[in-house]
């Protein structure tokens, strides 16, 4: 694949129903991109289920959720939720007497993390005990959904499974250096990727992030073909992040996070759901734009695409609605400044050479370097620099408005899927949010 397949038109398919039943295949703890689906479903009149993780207890063994934990994850997710851990990954999973993945990553320090070398034998038989632990669990969350889809329902699965950084103390401190130092304390994100420490957390991140989805697909193949067989349909989406079209020079051009550590993983995401299309499964990842969250602010500058949206509303959603989102965003800015002196300014930074030498789709994920960091660390550091409130962004504004706009766009394309892998750009989330606002 040599360019993004893009959503440009606004989808037109109906499928789901009152009776369908809408599946959240990860447990739904907050604000983000499942919500969206979530409220789509419930729209249509779909019967909604959520999962669990599970929680850990001190000596990190995995159990379900006690009463009160239950009900507040259905209280989160409006629904039943099948109280089956489904904890992703294998940093806390071994063979009975072994030590797991993060116990032998306890002897790591800032001064022997790069040397340090990983018994891969005895990693490989935490990630077989993992993985087995995973796939159980699947088998039984699915024994348990199949009395509550009735024949001839449709089924919507959404995957939601990211991440898998082992918890040890010395990578936070790692991380603060790669994607987020500049000058003096920039870290190169090949030092990480080619130590065993950097192996082991992409292996965890394809478990977490990429294998889940295939094994979501075939744990519930009985339940599929027992609804295709007298009627039904399912259909199958996940989050993907492969950089986005934005609008730079006037024109729809594609770009990215380059230093993205989760990148293989995604990409691995999406052969699970090209593989899964050709043999006749509807599965679909929906690479989505990029934008604010917990667990992306570490990616320091991951943000900065998301100010173009502004000039997408316009382009593409002209009128009264999309000139009070230029005016929201303008007032969370210090006086003297605008929106159009920070657009110009990331105008700017998406030309500058620098950027222009990462914006190569075909190399993605690229390794980080000084002069990545100093523009886009330097950009993103100044830019936030001019609002009244660090807690009170302009991208937290927009992201806002991005996960609005993905929600129907998903829902509706899931009904009649052009293909596995889709990207959804500013384009057609500005034409949803213009759809959404009149």
């Amino acid at each position: 694949m040599n360019a993004p397949t893009s959503l440009r038109d606004l989808p037109q398919g109906k499928l789901f129903r009152q009776g369908d039943v809408f599946v959240l295949f990860g447990e739904l703890f907050g604000r983000g991109y499942a919500n969206g689906l979530i409220n789509e479903a419930r729209a249509a009149g779909m019967t909604i289920i959520g999962l669990t993780v599970g929680r850990r207890e001190a000596d990190n063994s995995l159990r379900p959720l006690n009463a009160e934990e239950l009900a507040e994850a259905e209280a989160r997710i409006g629904g039943k939720v099948i109280n089956v851990p489904l904890m992703a990954g294998f940093d806390l999973d071994a063979p009975a007497g072994e030590p797991t993945p993060t116990e032998l990553l306890s002897v790591l320090t800032l001064k022997n993390w790069q040397d340090e070398k990983l018994d891969w034998a005895q990693i490989e038989r935490c990630r077989e005990a993992g993985v087995a632990r995973f796939k159980n669990s699947v088998a039984e969350v699915m024994a348990q959904l199949e009395p509550l889809v009735a024949d001839g329902s449709n089924v919507f699965f959404a995957h939601t499974m990211a991440g898998g950084i082992p918890k040890v103390k010395v990578f936070l401190a790692i991380a603060n250096r790669i994607y987020k130092g500049r000058g003096d304390r920039f870290m190169s994100s090949r030092a990480l990727l080619d130590s065993d420490l950097g192996k082991l957390i992409l292996m965890n991140f394809d478990e977490v992030t990429a294998n889940t989805f295939q094994y979501l697909i075939d744990g519930s193949a009985a339940l599929r073909q027992r609804l295709e067989a007298s009627g039904g349909q399912v259909r199958y989406t996940a989050y993907g992040y492969h950089g986005t079209e934005i609008l730079i020079d006037g024109q729809y051009q594609w770009q990215t996070y380059s230093n993205y550590t989760q990148g293989g993983a995604k990409k691995r995401l999406e052969d699970h759901a090209r593989t899964a299309w050709q043999q006749g499964v509807k599965a679909t990842v929906f690479n989505c734009p990029e934008i604010r969250t917990n667990s992306s602010d570490i990616f320091v500058g991951v943000e900065l695409s998301l100010f173009p949206l502004l000039k997408a509303l316009r382009q593409e959603a002209p009128g009264e609605w999309a000139e009070a989102q230029w005016a929201a965003c303008h007032a969370l800015l210090q006086d003297g400044y605008s929106i159009d002196d920070l657009l110009a300014q990331i105008e700017a930074y998406n030309t500058d050479a620098t950027m222009l030498a990462f914006r190569d789709f075909a190399a993605w994920p690229m390794d980080n370097s000084p002069a990545l960091a100093e523009v886009m660390i330097g950009t993103s550091d100044d830019i936030t620099s001019k609002h009244k409130e660090r807690s009170a962004l302009v991208t937290d504004h927009l992201s806002a408005l991005v996960l609005e706009g993905t929600g129907p766009l998903m829902f509706g394309e899931a009904a009649n899927p052009a293909g596995p892998v889709l990207w959804l750009n500013h384009d057609i989330i500005a034409k949803q949010l213009a759809k959404l606002h009149g």
